[in-house]
Parts: structure tokens; C-alpha cells; sequence
């Protein structure tokens, strides 16, 4: 078999290690458009749920990426000014993007793979490959230059956001909702090294307008965050890297696949930053293709479709969860004047429908003793389990 994988990040990276690893004579190459050790962006999460089917995936990826990673097992949730700490069931890390794009080049290149950089590919059909795969993220043009046959669906949401980063290591993954002046902002941020987190700034749109944002230059633009946040950032700046402002666009492509090409990620279908899981989600989609291409290596067709049928219901769970969070957020100055800090974080750890009363109480007690004390949950459901 002969798999072009668009996209060095981090699922077509894993991509190509899942393959080369159960078929060592196939022809594996990866094709990235940017130099060797260039990466935009800071730190990435993954919670333990994405560890654990990583793990059961590729053993020594896991173990290598597992000692590179910055654990926590809480979140602190700001709101009103009252920091309300979620004790988590389990553990989630996070890591320098730029250490795992090494570990996962690393173990690829000792499997044989073949990684080629600085590589812009033109004409992806004329590639000498059994299947192209689009790993090439959220721009993608493995999609885009087929938008009709994949049947890309898209818009953009209101909110405005932008990454940075912060030389300073918070002591845990944090959301901080503050009215600052006439604007509502949220600060998501989280230690990935000793010395570093990720700071993702974010305002909804009346905000934008009503501060004069689109005209300000991004300097201006980042020193109003350094304002609003200066109590958490402690007289730290923020660190640019592209941080460029911006709208999500929520892309969906309705036909996972159109011929010899296929989609993973969110070259398929964009994750709001707003879960946490973009990486993780993009990692599952590389496992389950590669689960399909092993199984059936002589029969693309027939592999590209069990890819579809199996992945396709597992990963609507997840892209169901992220719509409902942005759509939370798109409404965030609402819920920042109706609430108080205890529901406000009630009503944001309910926000996707993927937590309901019952599993509030088997994995968050604390949180739920809090939540019962302040008359949050409806009688009625008291006796749930």
C-alpha cells in the first residue's frame, strides 16, 4: 500500500506510525509545507480519556508523551470574581506543541517513515499514492480543493478569540469570565511546562465593536487583554507566536471521502477550542483509519468506508459536544449577568448535555454537595444516581 498523508501534525503524524507500524512494507510518506521544528501555536491538551485509547493504540508513543506532559487533575472556574475549583475524575496533560510534533516525528522516522518537509503539494490526485489522506487541519486544501465532491458545510461564529502564550506556569488549567469596562471577555488558559502556558483570549462580538477593536492594531489588542487579566498574568506579558484574531469557523465535510481521498481531523470537521478534545479528537480519527487501512490494505474503497461507518457515530458525540459549547459561549455575556459563581458553573458544566445530574454526582461529589447547598439541582432530582 502507498499512503500520502497531507499534514505533519499531530494526527497525521500518528497517522503514519499506525500504518508503518502494522505494515511495514507499505509506502508511508508525510508531506508538511513548513520547515522541520516549525510550529505555531504553544501548548496542547489531552484529557485521559484521549491518553488512555492512545495508549492502547501505540504503547511506546504513549509512554514517550506521557513523560513530556504537565498533569492536573482540577480546574478553576472564574466568574463574579469567585474562583470555584472542579476537582476532575481523572487526569489530563498538557504538552509543548512543538515536543510532541518531535516525539511523534521521532518515532516515525525509526519506523521508516518517510517525512518530507517544506513540501506544498499542488495537484493531490496526481500523487503516486493508494489513498491521500488530508491531515492538514482546520485550512485545509486537501478539502478545500475538492470543497463540492466532500460537501463542505461552513460559517463562522460571532466571539472573537486569539492563542498566546505566557511565561508563567499557572498552577492549574484555568476560565476566567470578567467584565472589564463595557466589554465581557474569557481567559482559558493552562500550564504546559515548567515555565510556560497557553493564554486563549476570547470576546463576543458587541464587545468587539463596542471597544473599537477592529481598529486596533494587535499590539493594542494585547495589551487590552494584559488590562483585563492583569491580576492572573502578575505583571507578565503575553507572547505572540501568529496569535492573529479571529473568528471560528465551524467546518463540517459532509463526505469523509471522494475517490483515493479522505479526511481526518479537522480537515473533517473543526472542535471549538472550548472542549479541550481538538487534538485528542483528531488522534482518534488517525486510529480509526489506520484500524481500517490495516484490516484491508488492498481494498481502499472497502477500508475508507468501514472508516466511515465506524468512526462516524463515535465522533458526532464529541463534534454534538463542541457545538453545544460554542453555542454556550456565543451567549456568554447572557449568562455572566444571570448567574452567580455557583450556577453559572453549574449551568457551565451542564452546557454540552454530555454531563447530566447523574453523572455530576458520581464524578464531581464535591462540586454537587456545593451545588445541592445553594438549591441548584431541582428537588426531584436528588434521588438520581
Amino acid at each position: 500500500m502507498k499512503a500520502a498523508i497531507i499534514g505533519g501534525g499531530p494526527s497525521g503524524l500518528f497517522l503514519a506510525i499506525l500504518l508503518k507500524r502494522h505494515q511495514p512494507d507499505a509506502a508511508v510518506t508525510v508531506y508538511e509545507q513548513n520547515p522541520a521544528g516549525a510550529t505555531f501555536g504553544f501548548g496542547v491538551v489531552m484529557a485521559d480519556k484521549g491518553l488512555n485509547r492512545l495508549r492502547d493504540a501505540e504503547p511506546a508513543v504513549f509512554d514517550a508523551l506521557a513523560g513530556a506532559m504537565r498533569f492536573s487533575d482540577r480546574q478553576v472556574i472564574v466568574s463574579n470574581e469567585t474562583p470555584i475549583t472542579v476537582q476532575r475524575p481523572g487526569s489530563g496533560g498538557a504538552i509543548p506543541r512543538i515536543e510532541l510534533l518531535r516525539i511523534l516525528g521521532d518515532h516515525a522516522r525509526r519506523l521508516g517513515v518517510d517525512l518530507r518537509y517544506e513540501q506544498r503539494i499542488e495537484d493531490f490526485q496526481a500523487l503516486d499514492a493508494d489513498v491521500v489522506v488530508g491531515a492538514d487541519g482546520i485550512n485545509s486544501r486537501v478539502r478545500d480543493s475538492a470543497e463540492a465532491e466532500f460537501d463542505v458545510q461552513r460559517h463562522s461564529l460571532t466571539n472573537h478569540f486569539a492563542w498566546y502564550g505566557v511565561e508563567k506556569a499557572f498552577p492549574y488549567p484555568s476560565l476566567v469570565f470578567r467584565k472589564h469596562g463595557a466589554g465581557y471577555f474569557v481567559a482559558h488558559y493552562y500550564p504546559y511546562s515548567a515555565t510556560m502556558s497557553t493564554f486563549v483570549a476570547e470576546c463576543d462580538h458587541r464587545s468587539w465593536q463596542d471597544l473599537g477593536m477592529e481598529a486596533m492594531s494587535a499590539d493594542a489588542r494585547q495589551r487590552l487583554f494584559e488590562e483585563v487579566f492583569a491580576p492572573e498574568l502578575d505583571g507578565h506579558a503575553l507572547v505572540s507566536n501568529h496569535s492573529s484574531w479571529r473568528q471560528f469557523p465551524v467546518i463540517r465535510a459532509r463526505n469523509w471521502f471522494a475517490g483515493k481521498r479522505v479526511l481526518i481531523g479537522d480537515a473533517l470537521s473543526s472542535a471549538h477550542f472550548s472542549i479541550g478534545s481538538g487534538t485528542r479528537i483528531a488522534m482518534e480519527d488517525a486510529i480509526a483509519l489506520a484500524d481500517a487501512l490495516n484490516a484491508s490494505p488492498g481494498d481502499i474503497p472497502r477500508a475508507l468506508d468501514h472508516y466511515y461507518r465506524k468512526r462516524q457515530p463515535q465522533k458526532q458525540k464529541l463534534i454534538g459536544a463542541s457545538e453545544a459549547s460554542f453555542n454556550w459561549y456565543e451567549r456568554m455575556r447572557d449568562w455572566m449577568d444571570a448567574y452567580g459563581p455557583q450556577e453559572f458553573v453549574f449551568r457551565f458544566m451542564t452546557r454540552t448535555g454530555r454531563v447530566d445530574i447523574g453523572r455530576l454526582r458520581e464524578q464531581y461529589p464535591a462540586l454537587v454537595r456545593e451545588f445541592e447547598a445553594a438549591g441548584l439541582i431541582p428537588a426531584e432530582c436528588e434521588g438520581q444516581a
